[in-house]
């Protein structure tokens, strides 16, 4: 019924509001009780959080041998987080990009989609594969983990709360209200699909989408309200290698994905046109609001492609 799907869809908004602004207040208390930047906790943390819907659905896609859905999830969900999220907060306030995130984070992140095509050149991610796209991820985690010493090594001792348990808590009730915000947000976006005859292909690559990656959204929208815009790119940043290798690589691993190249080559180029509009000249750290509106309409003529290659406008 219309009415309960308007529930779902309003309620799953305010939890993510809330759960946005409890998991910032919680990122930003553990990062400096931890002594570590924002970033770093936003993308590793954060990332491996918002990525859990994800996970969860690559993994039993692949027990269920159709590891397709889990190729398909990840790497439409990257586009949604570069194009669409990340695009709306520089659009919105401009951003600036620290520049652990454009040294450790961009180049792994543009790295992923790039190895995956080069993959599937052949048709097919084995298992092989997906053991290799699983080493990349673990050289960048091993990267991210000397960040984190070298952080705490030269980090001086902070005044101010000094127990870490306040914090974990914000954290933890925050990502858990940020998972349900998403679950909720798709179960309305369904059902009205359902109510009113939408196309499910339609709503499945548009508020679906955007369901998954609620926890991404609301994350980076009340980071960047907030002043710590570190937090939401370290988010979206590590999301995007979350998917692109763990998620995948654990579902290729699973079962091996035979897919030709030319039905993933949008969302590929796609997903590789958003990451590259997010490099910027030598000595510039800003990302500018016309750069956000790039990628709000890089995202626009993604879903016209999407629905033009389903046959729904002529």
């Amino acid at each position: 019924m219309a009415t309960a799907d308007l529930v779902f869809l309003g309620s799953g908004v305010l939890a993510a509001g809330v759960g946005g602004e409890l998991f910032v207040r919680g990122a930003v208390g553990l990062a400096h009780w931890a002594r570590l930047s924002p970033g770093i906790v936003g993308a590793t943390v954060a990332a491996f959080a918002t990525s859990s819907p994800e996970l969860s659905v690559a993994t039993m896609a692949a027990l269920e041998g159709k590891p397709q859905i889990a190729l398909g999830d990840a790497l439409g969900s990257n586009v949604v987080n570069v194009a669409l999220i990340l695009g709306l907060t520089v659009a919105i306030s401009g951003q600036r990009m620290p520049a652990e995130s454009a040294r450790r984070d961009l180049p792994v992140a543009l790295a992923g989609p790039l190895l995956t095509g080069l993959l599937l050149l052949d048709g097919t991610l084995s298992r092989l594969d997906g053991v290799l796209l699983l080493v990349v991820f673990l050289l960048w985690m091993t990267g991210v983990v000397q960040e984190v010493r070298r952080q705490r090594s030269v980090a001086e001792v902070l005044r101010g709360e000094r127990r870490g348990w306040p914090a974990v808590l914000f954290c933890g009730v925050g990502l858990g209200l940020l998972l349900v915000a998403g679950r909720l947000v798709v179960l309305g976006a369904r059902g009205l699909a359902q109510s009113f005859g939408i196309d499910a292909f339609l709503v499945g690559a548009t508020l679906v989408a955007i369901g998954t990656s609620m926890p991404e959204l609301a994350t980076s929208l009340i980071a960047a309200w907030r002043g710590q815009a570190e937090v939401g790119l370290g988010t979206i940043l590590g999301s995007n290698i979350f998917n692109g290798l763990w998620v995948v690589g654990v579902a290729a691993t699973i079962t091996p994905i035979a897919v030709p190249l030319q039905e993933v080559q949008l969302v590929l180029g796609f997903g590789l046109a958003a990451l590259f509009l997010l490099i910027l000249p030598k000595g510039s750290d800003l990302l500018q609001r016309w750069r956000g509106w790039l990628l709000l309409t890089l995202y626009g003529v993604y879903v016209l492609a999407i629905v033009r290659g389903r046959g729904l406008i002529g």
